[in-house]
């Protein structure tokens, strides 16, 4: 029968793999006991002993920029030239759209001139306060005069996010709960930072919950079995427990902390990458098993085709995730060594607890449908979805896609379709906006849109503009027109500032009682932090010289931007920069790996072009859906570069599953047959693969942040884009069009033409 000879022929392809797979296979299967015992004894030391993921967590600025930066230095100096910062990143609001009384607004200048003096105990951590209110003239009012108050908390760094978060509410809830007082709330950077923080801590467990119950539900319909979700589950559990508790430790050892947001981005790859390994494992146990085969011969067989390819895609995924490391941005540089220890950690907890429990299973693992000898076509198709997707691509399908003219009709489908997909990322923004990625209904947030609502969006974080310089307070008119211009600049609401006499000079607010120093405090018409106050500040800081020799400022004074804003465009700035090396480190990684695996130069960079443009198309779509539809004012920066570097890598990752077996077929027969071998199996595996990694990632749409909302998306589409589409048409369209000359300048494809040509399945 046909059939019969087309399982013999995948059977003796897949009996060919190499001693030391097979040493190694034998090896696992023989020690399963005693390897199951080993993992059984690190997790017990890695909860007993290590400290656990978050212990040496990084928090505040640092963990996005270094301290060194020109924002964060000239905030250092404005802070030694006057004594005291002009602004602070805890915030609270006092809003009444029907206006605040007088009284109110004179009792707010109280409340923060004693708690400049010291005089409030009970408020510890705070140091001072500025109140301000768009009753002054020269403030930027969005509504009615005399409607809100902002009074700037001064704290010191050192102290806790939440720390600062508390005191503030403390301050509204002391002397601020009158309502006559129109107390909204507390808002500003840190207490979004610190909201954010709680968020994701409050969401961690439902996503890991979420997470695990796709898995096995996912597992369990395409095995229709009851045990296999639950060597799922142990393998991942085992993998969590050490990369949980061991992580802070190792990166201890290299002086590498995790950030608090890679938690669940480091728990959505791990169990994605280790499903998709032991999936892997299982279905070569399972053709195996119901091709006759025995308990451990089985497992070894199984072992011995999958554990190379495991090990050659880990490292793979790795080595594409530790191109991090070569960027300069403190946030990226932590990225990439938390991914890199989580995916080295699931792959070694992979390829040896996976074919211990496989040999220790035995058929039990596909209970309660135990699997018994059939024909090549059942042994292919298997159960469920698995029988549908092997069907969709066998038969006259299979021979249809590998016919030249269609191969071609295929391929120019797929790359115009994404290119197309890709065009919004054209007008992709770039920002760092903490408190509108907030839920709707945070106190955090509703406080800003108060503020925002007295004043404008820029409020909740002001820019400083600085000018140093012997006697610059003495420039009485060159200070006042240089604020004019600011004023006058695209995207500034308002300015406070040396230019004008709101407060005097005896203050020492805005001119330095030295006269060396002179600042300003720009309102920006956007949300601070967002893509369209970044692009503001570059080009400001780009006009700020000449600006300043336009309004007869001294050529030999500084001028320079302090702030968050300023601190966000410099990220995105040092990000973008960041971009090339990112690129060029990755890709390198990536198709090194691949020649070494495939031992060719032509099919892995078709293969690895195919990946960056499911990647450009991914990327576009996710600009389309959160900038054009949702009308985010841009992406959060490090979401398309962290998923660039992550879908390039998976992407090789299944490449080397796909086409590695493919390859495999092409030794020994002519590459059209091998496709039409290999695909239907290839397919089925990656896809179901697929799917689980791109369900993994997508929950975390769970945590209500929109930053996580964003990379969510962009690796639910650009996995499946890569797992359906490019693997299953247009990676097969490439290798018929290319042909032999793929495996240039190996000769591991010049298959003998004399061999009969299979029927597929």
């Amino acid at each position: 029968m046909p059939s019969t000879r087309h399982a013999r022929l995948i059977d003796v392809a897949h009996a060919h793999v190499g001693p030391l797979s097979r040493h190694y296979a034998r090896a696992v299967v023989a020690l399963r006991w005693w390897i199951v015992a080993g993992w059984v004894v690190v997790c017990v030391v890695c909860v007993t002993v290590l400290p656990g993921l978050g212990a040496r967590a990084s928090g505040g600025l640092d963990g996005f920029i270094s301290l060194d930066s020109p924002p964060l230095q000239t905030e250092l100096r404005s802070f030694n030239a006057f004594g005291f910062p002009l602004y602070s990143r805890t915030i609270t609001v006092q809003h009444d759209r029907e206006g605040l009384s007088g009284w109110t607004q004179a009792r707010a200048a109280l409340l923060a001139a004693g708690l400049t003096r010291q005089e409030y105990t009970e408020v510890d951590p705070i140091l001072g306060a500025l109140p301000l209110s768009n009753s002054l003239p020269g403030t930027p009012a969005a509504s009615d005069r005399g409607t809100t108050i902002i009074t700037f908390l001064f704290i010191s760094p050192t102290v806790s996010f939440n720390t600062q978060l508390r005191a503030g509410r403390e301050v509204g809830q002391r002397f601020l709960s009158d309502p006559i007082e129109g107390y909204v709330g507390v808002t500003g950077t840190i207490p979004a930072r610190a909201e954010q923080a709680r968020v994701i801590n409050e969401s961690l467990q439902g996503v890991e919950l979420a997470t695990l119950a796709a898995i096995v539900l996912i597992t369990a319909v395409n095995f229709r079995s009851l045990v296999a979700p639950l060597v799922t589950l142990l393998v991942n559990g085992v993998a969590f427990v050490i990369t949980h508790n061991a992580s802070p430790y190792i990166g201890g050892i290299f002086d590498v902390a995790v950030p608090d947001e890679l938690g669940p981005l480091l728990i959505a790859l791990q169990i994605g990458v280790v499903t998709d390994y032991v999936i892997f494992f299982m279905s070569g146990m399972r053709r195996r098993v119901r091709n006759g085969e025995t308990r451990l011969d089985a497992a070894r067989n199984a072992t011995g085709e999958f554990a190379h390819i495991v090990l050659v895609a880990g490292i793979t995924v790795a080595g594409g995730t530790a191109a991090l490391l070569v960027a300069r941005s403190d946030l990226f540089r932590a990225f990439g060594p938390g991914m890199v220890m989580a995916i080295l950690i699931g792959l070694a907890v992979s390829i040896t607890l996976a074919p211990a429990l496989l040999a220790i299973c035995g058929r039990w693992l596909f209970w309660p449908r135990l699997p018994s000898p059939v024909s090549g076509e059942e042994a292919m198709a298997g159960p469920g979805p698995a029988r549908f997707l092997a069907r969709a691509f066998s038969g006259d399908t299979v021979r249809a896609m590998t016919e030249r003219h269609n191969a071609v009709r295929i391929a120019v489908a797929c790359i115009v379709g994404m290119t197309v997909m890709a065009i919004p990322m054209l007008h992709m923004g770039l920002g760092l906006s903490f408190i509108p990625a907030l839920p709707s209904d945070n106190p955090v947030r509703q406080a800003a849109a108060a503020a925002s609502d007295g004043f404008a969006p820029g409020i909740t974080s002001p820019t400083e503009v600085l000018l140093e310089g012997e006697d610059v307070t003495l420039q009485i008119a060159p200070l006042r027109r240089l604020q004019t211009l600011l004023e006058q600049h695209n995207g500034v609401a308002g300015v406070l500032g040396a230019g004008e006499d709101v407060l005097p000079l005896e203050f020492g607010v805005f001119l330095a009682r030295d006269h060396d120093a002179a600042r300003y405090l720009l309102i920006l018409d956007d949300q601070p932090l967002g893509s369209r106050s970044v692009d503001t500040l570059s080009a400001l800081r780009a006009e700020l010289p000449e600006l300043a020799a336009q309004a007869g400022i001294a050529p030999d004074v500084r001028v320079g931007l302090a702030g968050d804003t300023a601190i966000a465009e410099t990220i995105v700035t040092e990000t973008k920069a960041d971009l090339l090396r990112i690129a060029v480190a990755a890709l390198s990684v990536n198709l090194l790996l691949l020649v070494l695996f495939l031992r060719s130069l032509v099919a892995p960079l078709y293969l690895l072009a195919s990946s960056v443009l499911a990647l450009l198309a991914t990327l576009g779509l996710t600009t389309f859906v959160f900038q054009d539809l949702l009308h985010h004012d841009g992406l959060t920066f490090y979401v398309p570069f962290a998923a660039a570097v992550l879908l390039v890598s998976l992407g090789s990752d299944y490449n080397i599953f796909g086409v590695g077996h493919i390859w495999s077929e092409a030794q020994r027969r002519p590459l059209r047959d091998a496709l039409i071998v290999g695909l239907p199996q290839t397919t089925r595996a990656i896809t179901a693969a697929g799917i689980t990694l791109a369900v993994s990632f997508g929950l975390l749409a769970l945590v209500p942040l929109a930053p996580f909302r964003e990379l969510a998306f962009a690796m639910f589409v650009g996995i499946m884009l890569d797992a359906v589409v490019v693997r299953s048409f247009l990676v097969p369209a490439l290798l018929v069009l290319v042909g032999r000359r793929s495996g240039w300048p190996g000769g591991q494809l010049h298959a003998p033409a004399a061999e009969p040509r299979p029927t597929p399945s």
